[in-house]
């Protein structure tokens, strides 16, 4: 009986530092990212907090007392209350390219967006701000696209989603983080409330080409099959989300509310019955996934989609002409009419 107890007591003291190792590891970065001090102080914060976790495990160990956890549990509940203190704001400095809001109004078939953003760019840094208004008639919806931007980093690509016109105009949503100025991108700190999210709604000519030419990004375009019932209720859905963002502002995260699972949930309330799957989360890989829906060009492998609807080097050659839109989807099939469609 006392083997059986040494036994237990040694398994339930395991479960206690494994939970203690990952809550501790959760609340060092919580601290580093949150704590509004400079580098040294958070360094020195997060240090202490190491140490209580160390502490507990230590007396856990050599003296098999359970006056360690009790106390590292107290720190850890008011650890916790702090982060749920920390809410989400559209009152910051924020960087010059998400420092204003798309927002929209909506009069039977007329969409009217305000802040749709139409930046002339020449460096990340040299750039010609313009936000305008903008009316779009939902009965002339003629295609969506589907744009895909890697920088890097492995498996993962920002989504875009372009809505094209009968009158040759084009209309790009992203789902972005809404940068304060002198902030970056950080996978890390957006697990850890470091971003707002934000809609941006924005000319191709910007949204696309900052990618391409500006960040040196590689973009890659898909035609996406839908109805235009669906294309119209994509639209509203994307207008919707950058207006409660507008009244109710959220967090970006890295994993549950990005680029991509946005876009899922609103396909998901259209459609109905599209599964979860690893590719939302690997997004380089996100045309597979649409791919496998049935949703893109029919008739051609996906390498072949992939092939022909790199985009990068033509949206650099096209950068500035006017009828940029037209030639980056030039040999793309069904987005190109010069291309014959398959059956």
């Amino acid at each position: 009986m006392s083997r059986l107890r040494a036994f237990l007591t040694t398994c339930l003291l395991a479960l206690a530092s494994v939970t203690t190792f990952l809550s501790a590891a959760w609340g060092a970065m919580a601290l580093w990212y949150q704590v509004p001090f400079p580098p040294a102080v958070r360094a020195a914060l997060v240090a202490a907090w190491v140490l209580v976790a160390l502490t507990a495990l230590g007396l856990a160990w050599r003296e098999r007392s359970w006056l360690g956890f009790g106390a590292y549990a107290v720190a850890f509940a008011l650890l916790s209350i702090w982060w749920n203190t920390l809410t989400p704001s559209n009152n910051r400095q924020w960087a010059d390219d998400v420092a204003s809001m798309t927002s929209g109004t909506i009069n039977g078939n007329l969409v009217t967006l305000q802040n749709v953003r139409n930046f002339d760019w020449r460096t990340e840094t040299d750039y010609t701000p313009r936000w305008e208004r903008r009316d779009y008639d939902l009965d002339r919806l003629a295609s969506v696209d589907m744009i895909l931007s890697s920088w890097g980093l492995p498996g993962i690509a920002h989504t875009l989603v372009s809505f094209g016109f009968d009158d040759g105009r084009y209309l790009t949503f992203s789902v972005e983080i809404r940068k304060e100025k002198n902030e970056s991108f950080s996978a890390i700190g957006g697990f850890f409330k470091e971003f707002e999210m934000s809609v941006v709604a924005a000319d191709e000519r910007d949204i696309i080409r900052v990618r391409t030419n500006v960040r040196q990004e590689d973009d890659h375009l898909f035609r996406v099959q839908v109805s235009k019932d669906t294309m119209r209720s994509l639209f509203l859905a994307y207008v919707a989300e950058a207006n409660s963002l507008v009244h109710t502002p959220r967090f970006y995260h890295t994993v549950t509310a990005n680029c991509t699972t946005i876009v899922y949930h609103m396909m998901a309330r259209i459609v109905g019955g599209l599964p979860m799957d690893y590719r939302l989360l690997l997004s380089s890989m996100l045309d597979g996934y649409v791919y496998d829906a049935g949703a893109l060009t029919q008739g051609y492998p996906l390498e072949t989609l992939r092939e022909r609807g790199r985009i990068t080097d033509r949206a650099r050659a096209a950068d500035a002409d006017p009828d940029f839109s037209i030639a980056i989807r030039k040999g793309i099939p069904g987005a190109d009419p010069a291309v014959e469609p398959r059956n």
